[in-house]
């Protein structure tokens, strides 16, 4: 693949902000048209769905920032010289090609492709068919940057497949991929690792738990889960369970404080064995498999646990490894709660809406990244790149 130069790569992404900007009443009359067609039932695809002149704004926004980081690309990792003279560097280098299917949100044919072409991959995009209309004409807006600029508009790339394509793309697909990200949730995910030939970097399910410890202080407990749960229920950063010590004092009144907060909010809560004790009228669950689900909804479960150690092994068993928070005064339980749970984010005293890659200074990202190789996280611009070692002799050979 042809390495781009950062000064050409940035008149790209200038000419882009330019055409969006233009084109900034047309995008927004052609993601009508796919709202118009939206079932409405599922709110929280409908919001991901949703673009409007702040959304514009942000779209530019998020092209500006990429366009002012540093290029990712031929950046030194480490130099070594061999005692036999060989020189060793190892360099940062593009994926190659990049696709990644997801659904609803359009602003991810933006963030995604300009991530991946300022990291000089190519971009496959597959969009779900509600947002087809959206994602038509932002694909257009990016193929008119990338002629102004004398390059090929197979740099970014919107896929127009149905599933029994898609399977059969990812089976066999018709050119090499490097890499794949599946941005959504567990049947996407599944559907993609059961038939990609290539790579895949999971992204996406969340099940986000948070744990009020016995030390927790009950005011800022309360203020991180109505944020966590309420804030936006379609962020895969929203929480879904949440996790009380029975030996908080005064147990029973502040779980009954925390239902009736939560219901005053339209949040549906249900509850498990022990805390319906608690909360009579509240709803029991009775399928297991719920401990598993990510909500994306005004839904909130809530469970009573007999210590920290209990808490961190339903997490670790149940979460989807995303973000988890513990409430609690006491830095040592904090400390040990945050280094055991195994998720890419873990948080104390805080509200797991910050795991997004502007909030972490990461800037625009391609997804959060629930997986451990190469980066777990979000997925920024430097972690859009592999590396490459370059090895300079002068005739030299093992012996």
């Amino acid at each position: 693949m042809k390495l781009l130069s950062s000064k050409l790569k940035n008149k790209v992404l200038q000419s882009m902000i330019k055409i969006i900007d233009r084109e900034r009443k047309q995008i927004i009359i052609e993601n009508q048209k796919d709202l118009s067609a939206f079932n409405k039932d599922d709110q929280a695809l409908y919001d991901r769905l949703v673009v409007d002149n702040a959304k514009v704004d942000d779209m530019i926004r998020a092209i500006e920032e990429v366009k002012a980081q540093k290029d990712p690309v031929g950046q030194n990792l480490s130099n070594i010289t061999l005692d036999n003279g060989l020189k060793i560097t190892n360099k940062t280098a593009p994926f190659g090609t990049i696709m990644i299917i997801y659904e609803s949100r359009p602003d991810v044919t933006i963030e995604a492709a300009v991530l991946a072409f300022k990291a000089n991959n190519k971009i496959l995009l597959k969009g779900g068919k509600e947002a087809f209309n959206s994602n038509l004409i932002l694909e257009k807006c990016w193929h008119e940057a990338l002629s102004e600029n004398n390059l090929s508009e197979d740099w970014i790339k919107l896929l127009h497949l149905k599933r029994e394509e898609t399977q059969e793309f990812l089976k066999n697909p018709p050119e090499k991929l490097d890499l794949i990200v599946p941005r959504g949730g567990e049947r996407l995910i599944k559907f993609v690792k059961d038939y990609a030939s290539c790579a895949v970097l999971i992204s996406g399910r969340g099940n986000n738990f948070l744990y009020v410890g016995k030390d927790a202080d009950w005011l800022k407990a309360v203020k991180v889960i109505v944020n966590a749960k309420t804030d936006k229920i379609s962020g895969c950063n929203a929480l879904d369970k949440v996790l009380i010590d029975k030996n908080l004092p005064n147990y029973m009144f502040k779980v009954n404080e925390l239902e009736k907060i939560l219901s005053k909010l339209n949040v549906e809560v249900v509850v498990d064995t022990k805390t319906a004790e608690v909360l009579p009228n509240a709803n029991k669950f009775s399928d297991e498999d719920i401990w598993y689900e990510e909500f994306l909804a005004m839904k909130l479960l809530i469970a009573q646990v007999d210590n920290a150690d209990e808490a961190i092994e339903m997490i670790n068993q149940y979460s989807g490894g995303h973000s988890a928070a513990i409430i609690t005064e006491d830095k040592k339980s904090a400390k040990t709660f945050m280094e055991r749970v195994d998720s890419a984010a873990v948080y104390h005293n805080a509200s797991t809406r910050f795991t997004d890659g502007g909030q972490m200074g990461v800037g625009a990202e391609l997804a959060i990244s629930t997986d451990k190789l190469h980066h777990r996280g979000p997925l920024g611009l430097k972690q859009l790149v592999t590396n490459k070692y370059y090895v300079y002799g002068d005739g030299h050979v093992r012996v």
